[in-house]
């Protein structure tokens, strides 16, 4: 990568910037729109920072919201984009680990980036003309693949216990190494990290796991002690053995399962990681020297229930991945019926979630790449999905509402309301299940009667 002197910054930037310059104020593009240009990465979101004050930024320009004016930050409405604008300054003391205690603005570009996190995340591009200010080197950090923090690591991570949490995740979503200083002043700033609220360390979870190799950042996680912190579950998979198959123990295989999927589907990626977090509570050695984790799939939701409420996921969220999870061990013969592939369907809820099969199919690839890190053969899934795609060609009922019939059709003919209706409606669904072609309502009728008659009634 060519170390550059000046980017060609976005026409907006530049008109943004006459309104700075006419009332006699610098104006610099910050933070990672600049370091993501400098990589050539599309960027969408600007940050700038100016030797203006707050109240001077909102008198230039017509549409301003004060979002962090007490520490320097507006947020100017430009040409319908928001961009955030905050004032050169200079922190000190951080005693809550996330917020400084004094804010002081600065006089200089070079000041305001002394604070900031990493080298490559310290670099300005003057709005007038697009050329670089890079006090601490950044570039040569971008191009050599380096997280390096801005001065001393440990001062840097005592300021915001988030940082080593953000240095996890840039090295998972780059590609890029952890200078040495840096890695080592994660382990002792903890106690900073662990201050930190739980909706920060959340939000940096999913940007890892939307990253390319999720893996990088959950083993340095791992390594780091910040794992014990926030997903103290996960360390208990380290050393957790599996046979057959698998060449990892549980925690390995749980990492590159995240690789082997989709990055696209965090949902997905959610289950993947946690689908068999439960190994380690059931885990049991037969007597064939064989490790056994029965039940493992519905310890493992149960669990994960537990730490995406604690990690204040939506309960949405939270119900769809442990619902993957629960249904991850699902194994296909080409034997099956129709009525059993149709059984598959309304157990995995196909009519209730939209995209149920495609994610249960991309976890299932997922856990196959976990075994041994290499690409699994898809041909027996793809045999199971033509077999679906087979079966759901017909007029299928796969679930109650879609049954020919209901409670009401059912009183009519002498079934008293309450539990029995329920009883016989199951029992319906059950004969549809096996014959798609009895979802007639008098067909239905006739099976409901002589059901109740000969099961329900006395």
């Amino acid at each position: 990568m060519r170390i550059r002197s000046s980017l060609q910054l976005p026409y907006i930037l530049k008109k943004i910037n006459v309104f700075f310059e006419r009332a006699g104020f610098e104006a610099y593009l910050v933070g990672g729109a600049v370091r993501d240009m400098l990589m050539n990465k599309d960027v969408s979101d600007f940050d700038i920072a100016t030797n203006a004050k707050p109240n001077q930024v909102m008198s230039i320009f017509k549409k301003v919201i004060p979002t962090g004016i007490e520490h320097g930050t507006v947020t100017v409405i430009f040409q319908g984009e928001h961009i955030e604008v905050t004032t050169f300054r200079t922190e000190k003391d951080y005693s809550d680990g996330r917020h400084p205690d004094n804010i002081e603005y600065a006089a200089t570009i070079e000041e305001d980036l002394s604070r900031r996190d990493f080298t490559m995340n310290a670099i300005a591009a003057n709005l007038r003309n697009g050329s670089i200010v890079d006090p601490f080197d950044g570039r040569h950090d971008i191009k050599i693949k380096l997280i390096r923090c801005v001065g001393n690591p440990l001062e840097r991570f005592n300021e915001d216990g988030l940082r080593p949490i953000r240095a996890l995740r840039f090295a998972s979503v780059l590609g890029f190494d952890i200078e040495s200083k840096t890695l080592e002043a994660i382990p002792a700033s903890l106690k900073i990290t662990e201050k930190i609220a739980v909706e920060r360390f959340h939000d940096e979870l999913l940007k890892m796991l939307k990253s390319p190799v999720p893996s990088v950042g959950l083993r340095l996680m791992e390594q780091t002690g910040i794992m014990k912190i926030f997903l103290p579950e996960l360390c208990e998979c380290r050393g957790v053995m599996q046979k057959g198959f698998h060449n990892f123990d549980v925690l390995d295989h749980l990492y590159y399962s995240c690789d082997g999927t989709d990055n696209n589907n965090i949902n997905v990626r959610l289950a993947a990681l946690f689908h068999d977090v439960g190994k380690p509570s059931v885990s049991a050695l037969g007597n064939d020297g064989v490790y056994t984790f029965y039940q493992h799939e519905a310890v493992s939701a149960a669990m994960t229930q537990k730490i995406l409420e604690r990690l204040h996921f939506s309960r949405q969220t939270i119900t769809y991945v442990c619902h993957l999870i629960k249904n991850h061990m699902f194994f296909y013969e080409p034997h099956w019926t129709d009525a059993a592939v149709r059984r598959f369907l309304v157990r995995i809820k196909y009519s209730e979630y939209e995209n149920v099969l495609e994610d249960l199919f991309e976890l299932r690839r997922g856990d196959l790449f976990g075994m041994n890190r290499i690409v699994p053969p898809s041909n027996q899934l793809l045999e199971f999905q033509k077999r679906i795609e087979s079966v759901l060609e017909n007029d299928n009922a796969l679930s109650l509402k879609d049954l020919d019939i209901n409670g009401r059709d059912l009183m009519k003919i002498g079934i008293p309301s309450g539990k029995n209706i329920g009883i016989v409606l199951n029992e319906l669904f059950e004969t549809v299940l096996d014959d798609p072609s009895m979802n007639i309502k008098e067909k239905l009728l006739e099976v409901a009667e002589n059901f109740y008659e000969t099961r329900l009634k006395n």
